[in-house]
């Protein structure tokens, strides 16, 4: 409703009296007359405009409070959670959405066997609620510090429930193990054995991931009810994606069942599982081989005709292109810590296939 002011105003623009012959009263005023008459249009139409917005000023405070206050406490309101590698996150963020707020322990670049983490990282993760741990070396020097660091910080092991597979190093000359119980096993030259140490690389198998996937659901719904059923639709919709990526590696890769491939480091082993391949590690028990050692490796490796050495960023490229030169291999790059996990075993997949061909 516009005040009494405005209507006066707007009342006496409506009554004044221009001056004006009586026989032109249809013609349009001159422009001589346009001054007298904005001059008193301009009273009424500031005295209209500053009612409106008196009118509509609590609706105006109110747009700027959700702006400055509201959406800001949206933000603060995802669930901090941290995660020691980056395919964790990228599983994480999967099943979160928009209700997580995912940091990574160890950074680019870095090793996950002798990462330490940065002042800045422990004084952010006193403030998060989870922490999934994958199992990585690190974390059994780490862990037990960060938790005293956060008491209510629920520690949740992402490879919970997987069967862990050994780690695999390859020997290069007959030699015999000493285990529990008096059992002496020999090994024969150029045999991959599988040690006692498990193998944490279980995030580089689809159908495992879909296990590990349903392990981050139940700690999310368990910490954050409310937005249970956003993370089960996110869920859902994220095993259907692994289920097809594992559907088109395992028609990639059908043709080469059985074939080797070479890598630095053993972390593809469980990716080999999976699609019926076979890892050769040239490292010896997390190593680098001493040169006889080397050299049975590469004799080995022109035995069985291997093509491709993934080689990841975090290790040495010198001892890698060498073996590779030797038995007239490619040297591919297979980063085991790729942020994007699903493009990165695509990539991989697709590497190998370009070298048996």
């Amino acid at each position: 409703m516009l005040s009494s002011s405005v209507a006066q105003s707007a009342s006496n623009v409506v009554s004044h009296n221009y001056p004006q012959k009586a026989k032109k009263a249809t013609r349009p005023r001159s422009i001589k007359s346009f001054p007298r008459f904005y001059s008193g249009c301009i009273p009424a139409l500031s005295a209209i405009f500053l009612d409106v917005m008196h009118y509509h000023f609590r609706q105006v405070a109110t747009l700027v409070w959700l702006l400055v206050c509201v959406l800001p406490s949206a933000a603060l309101a995802k669930v901090p959670v941290f995660v020691s590698i980056f395919p964790q996150r990228y599983f994480v963020e999967q099943v979160g959405g928009e209700h997580v707020d995912v940091q990574v322990m160890v950074l680019p670049g870095a090793s996950p066997t002798t990462y330490e983490p940065k002042s800045r990282q422990m004084a952010a993760i006193a403030k998060a609620k989870i922490y999934f741990s994958m199992g990585v070396p690190f974390e059994a020097v780490w862990l037990e510090k960060i938790v005293a660091s956060n008491k209510s910080l629920r520690v949740v092991p992402m490879d919970r429930g997987i069967q862990k597979r050994a780690m695999a190093s390859f020997h290069s000359h007959e030699e015999k193990e000493q285990h529990a119980g008096g059992r002496t096993i020999s090994h024969n030259a150029g045999e991959t054995i599988q040690h006692a140490i498990p193998d944490p690389h279980v995030w580089l198998s689809p159908p495992l991931v879909i296990l590990q996937a349903r392990t981050i659901l139940v700690a999310l719904q368990e910490i954050d009810p409310e937005n249970g059923s956003a993370y089960e639709t996110n869920f859902r919709t994220f095993i259907l994606q692994v289920l097809e990526l594992d559907k088109e590696l395992r028609r990639l890769l059908k043709p080469h069942h059985g074939q080797r491939f070479m890598v630095f480091h053993p972390a593809w082993g469980y990716f080999a599982d999976a699609y019926h391949l076979e890892q050769i590690p040239v490292e010896m028990e997390g190593k680098t081989p001493k040169p006889a050692q080397l050299k049975e490796l590469i004799t080995n490796a022109r035995k069985h005709r291997i093509k491709v050495l993934f080689l990841q960023p975090q290790a040495s490229a010198k001892i890698a292109q060498q073996v590779a030169k030797e038995i007239g291999a490619q040297v591919a790059w297979a980063d085991p810590l790729a942020m994007d996990w699903a493009e990165n075993l695509r990539a991989v997949a697709g590497k190998f296939q370009q070298a048996m061909e």
